[in-house]
């Protein structure tokens, strides 16, 4: 019998870090890599696991390019929080994000002193659309239609709010649903959009 004990300790105590290990893995949908806007280095969407996450395709020559204030804002604000905002600058809508990645990031630090991360650009629709977005589409049940479709990831890495273009960073609806995604841990509707 003591044998049989110190066996079961010995299995439970080696089942912890396993666990542990376990509960640090990364959601699939988040399981992509990614290089800065600037250089070499790559980045990994892993790295916001067990964050809310509000992914935005930008471009610098729209009509909506304003909105990079209110993301940053968004960024700054709840940051502590647990909220990252990425940008993926996309030259799929109207050819409105033509430049280089250093062009981009110069016009967006410079214009709008943006903070949070951008990455290089990044195909968000059609047949060559990135595999981070067609999951995304997948899962929200919507494409982006246009530059700054705002997609927000819950912490569980699975379920994805969709919200449309026009929907501004202020918007009391995206303000809403990032600060209930914040306090209940992120638990959402997959499909909902706005």
């Amino acid at each position: 019998m003591r044998h049989a004990c110190l066996s079961l300790f010995a299995a439970a105590s080696l089942m912890a870090p396993l666990a542990a290990l376990a509960d640090r893995t990364c959601p699939a949908l988040l399981d992509h890599p990614f290089s800065a806007l600037l250089g070499t280095k790559a980045d990994h969407l892993c790295d916001f696991a067990g964050q809310v996450v509000l992914v935005v395709n930008t471009a610098s020559e729209c009509a909506y390019t304003p909105q990079y204030e209110g993301l940053d804002a968004l960024h700054r604000r709840y940051a502590d929080q647990g909220l990252a905002v990425v940008g993926f600058p996309s030259n799929d809508f109207g050819g409105q994000e033509p430049g280089s990645g250093p062009a981009i990031a110069e016009f967006c630090q410079t214009t709008y002193g943006v903070g949070f991360p951008l990455h290089q650009k990044t195909r968000v629709t059609g047949a060559q659309a990135h595999p981070l977005y067609r999951m995304l589409a997948e899962r929200a049940g919507h494409a982006p239609g246009w530059n700054f479709h705002k997609y927000l990831i819950g912490r569980d890495g699975r379920s994805v709010m969709s919200f449309d273009s026009r929907v501004r960073p202020d918007d009391p609806v995206l303000i809403s649903a990032i600060e209930r995604l914040l306090a209940e841990g992120g638990a959402a509707a997959t499909r909902a959009r706005y």
